[in-house]
């Protein structure tokens, strides 16, 4: 098979996985999702993966369990068996192997764990190969929403590089399970973001992009190993919003509103930039609402 045989292939897996994730899956019904036999289904997931397919199955299970734990009063017996698990024994054992806690202490008091929070494959492989415009549809922003907004004191979980500038850099220096923790912290204000920081949020040293996630000023919770917190002040964010686009021409989204955003004239509104007064940040790129990224303003005149 050709590399984006297989990649397609193993994406049209991954969809019918994430569809079906309540229902039983057969290696059978994955090899007639992605039109090949189920020997070589398995073995070219495995390739692009590096999980099985069932290992893949058990691990979206587990990460879907948990945050039905998280955010929902249920009982653990009852999400054990929305997700097919056996009992409440074999689900507790998946469950504290693969995060480390038992869901019953993760639903009473839940810190932050490493969810299974993957993309399909097809984003990762457009992202190496982010130069060839033959590989990917273009796209072009013609309209853009633009918004200001307030930020409230608050404070940021992040998670340093040391050289990283964007976020191929980060995933390459990081790997990119961060976001995993970052969507497992409940207390969160919004969802999680990777961003640039100014000179005065970076110490000696660390990158200027990095991935975190805002909570309350008063967080007293859990910060992850290997992570850390900082205060952010109050600050007001003008948001950029590009098209909807399809999921395989991220990359294209993201270049076609920067294109917008470097051309934009705040002070026409009545805002100036202000990069020192928080991190400009972006969201995850999801093509039904497109392309969102934000940079911190100042109000220069009543309009």
């Amino acid at each position: 098979m050709e590399r984006w045989e297989k990649i397609n292939a193993v994406t049209s897996m991954q969809s019918y996985i994430s569809q079906h994730i309540n229902e039983t899956i057969t290696l059978a019904e994955l090899s007639r999702s992605a039109d090949y036999s189920p020997f070589h289904c398995a073995r070219i997931f495995k390739e692009l993966t590096g999980k099985s397919p069932f290992e893949y199955i058990r691990s979206l299970r587990l990460t879907s369990a948990a945050l039905k734990l998280r955010d929902e009063k249920v009982k653990v017996l009852d999400v054990a068996l929305d997700f097919l698990f056996d009992s409440h024994e074999g689900f507790t054992r998946a469950f504290s192997k693969e995060f480390g806690i038992t869901p019953y202490r993760y639903s009473k008091s839940p810190p932050p764990i490493r969810l299974f929070m993957p993309s399909p494959i097809r984003d990762y492989y457009l992202t190496l190969n982010k130069g060839d415009r033959n590989m990917e549809k273009k796209i072009s922003t013609q309209t853009v929403f633009v918004q200001v907004i307030d930020r409230p004191e608050r404070k940021l979980i992040l998670k340093r590089a040391a050289n990283a500038n964007d976020y191929f850099t980060y995933c390459e220096e990081l790997a990119c399970d961060i976001w995993g923790i970052l969507c497992s912290v409940k207390e969160a204000l919004y969802e999680p973001i990777g961003m640039w920081l100014p000179e005065k949020f970076r110490p000696h040293g660390t990158s200027h992009y990095a991935q975190g996630v805002e909570v309350p000023a008063d967080y007293s919770g859990i910060v992850p190993e290997g992570f850390e917190i900082i205060d952010l002040p109050p600050c007001q964010m003008m948001v950029f919003q590009g098209q909807p686009f399809e999921d395989e021409s991220f990359y294209e989204a993201i270049e076609d509103l920067w294109e917008v955003m470097k051309g934009y004239n705040p002070e026409l509104y009545g805002f100036a930039w202000a990069d020192e007064d928080a991190p400009r940040f972006q969201l995850e790129p999801q093509g039904y609402r497109g392309y969102i990224e934000a940079r911190p303003v100042r109000r220069i005149s009543n309009i």
